[in-house]
C-alpha cells in the first residue's frame, strides 16, 4: 500500500512517574527519578498531522524525507514523538504506493510547541514550498484505546457536543496474517469513500503492507460512529480481533483545533 519510511519514534519516558513505596521516605534518588518522569510527561498533549502533494520538481526532496526525517523532526522544540509516512495510490489504501503523497504526525508537549511548528518551523515551510497540494492539522485527543510504539496519545480534551471529530487508527499487522488483513481491506475503504458526514480521508503507513495507519475527519461523532459500526467496517474488525491480525494498534479520536490548506482538490479553512 505505502511506501517505507524510517521508524521515526523518539525517545520517551512514556511510562509514568516511578510509584513510591508506601510507609518510607523516598531516598535522593528516587525523589530524582520522580522529578525526572514528571519533567517528561507532556502536560496537555497535542498531536499535528501535516499531509502533502510533493511536486514532481521536489520528488527527490520528498523521498529524502524517509531517509532523513527522523533528524529534521528530531530538532523541533517540544517533540515527543514523531512519524514520516508514505501513503497509497491518490493517497488512498490500496498496496500500490503513491510517488508523491505523504505525512508526518508529531506529539507534541502541548498546544504552544505544536502551532509555534506549523507557524515557525523551517521543516514545515519546506513542505509548502516542495508541495503542489498542502494540508495541515492541529489536534487535541479525547479518547485513545491502545498504542504505538508503546506510546500513548493521553486525553485532555472533552468531546464535542456538535462540529467536527478526526480520528487515527493505525496497526502492526502480524506478517502471518497480512494475506487476510489486505482480503478485508477493499470492502472497508470503498465504504469509507462513500461514507455519509466524511470530510477527509488519507491512507498513510510507515512500512509496506505491515505498518498501516489510516487519518479521517468527520463532521460529527454520529457520523464517525455510522461508519464504524456497521457494514464492511465492522466486518473487518470482527475478523481482526477474532484472527488476532495486529502485535499492536491504536484508535485515536480528537477535537480539531485548527485544519487548513489543500488535499485532492478540496480546500480546507
Amino acid at each position: 500500500m505505502n511506501p517505507g519510511s524510517l521508524d521515526q519514534s523518539l525517545p520517551s519516558a512514556a511510562a509514568g512517574p516511578a510509584v513510591r513505596g508506601t510507609g518510607a521516605v523516598p531516598g535522593d534518588s528516587q525523589v530524582l527519578t520522580d522529578a525526572r518522569a514528571d519533567r517528561m510527561q507532556p502536560a496537555e498533549p497535542a498531536v499535528v498531522v501535516v499531509l502533502a502533494d510533493i511536486r514532481p520538481s521536489s520528488r527527490l526532496w520528498g523521498y529524502g524525507r524517509f531517509v532523513f526525517g527522523r533528524g529534521a523532526v528530531r530538532g523541533q522544540p517540544g517533540v515527543r514523538f514523531a512519524k514520516v509516512l508514505g501513503s497509497g495510490f491518490e493517497g488512498g489504501f490500496g498496496l500500490k504506493p503513491s510517488a508523491s503523497r505523504q505525512g508526518l504526525l508529531c506529539l507534541f508537549d502541548g498546544p504552544a510547541a505544536a502551532r509555534d511548528f506549523l507557524e515557525r518551523s523551517a521543516l514545515v515551510q519546506a513542505y509548502r514550498d516542495h508541495a503542489r497540494e498542502y494540508l495541515e492539522v492541529r489536534l487535541r485527543p479525547f479518547s485513545c484505546r491502545g498504542s504505538w510504539d508503546g506510546i500513548r496519545f493521553e486525553p485532555v480534551a472533552s468531546p464535542p457536543q456538535c462540529g467536527p471529530i478526526a480520528g487515527l487508527t493505525r496497526a502492526s499487522i502480524r506478517p502471518r496474517h497480512a494475506r487476510e488483513f489486505w482480503r478485508k481491506a477493499p470492502p472497508a475503504e470503498r465504504s469509507l469513500a462513500d461514507a455519509q458526514g466524511c470530510l477527509l480521508a488519507v491512507g498513510l503507513g510507515e512500512a509496506p503492507l505491515l505498518r498501516q495507519a489510516t487519518f479521517t475527519v468527520w463532521d460529527s461523532i454520529a457520523s464517525m460512529d455510522g461508519y464504524a459500526r456497521t457494514g464492511a467496517h465492522m466486518d473487518a474488525i470482527r475478523a481482526s480481533r477474532e484472527g488476532s491480525y495486529f502485535s499492536e494498534s491504536m484508535f485515536v479520536r480528537f477535537v480539531p483545533e485548527d485544519l487548513r490548506g489543500t488535499w485532492k482538490g478540496r480546500t480546507y479553512a
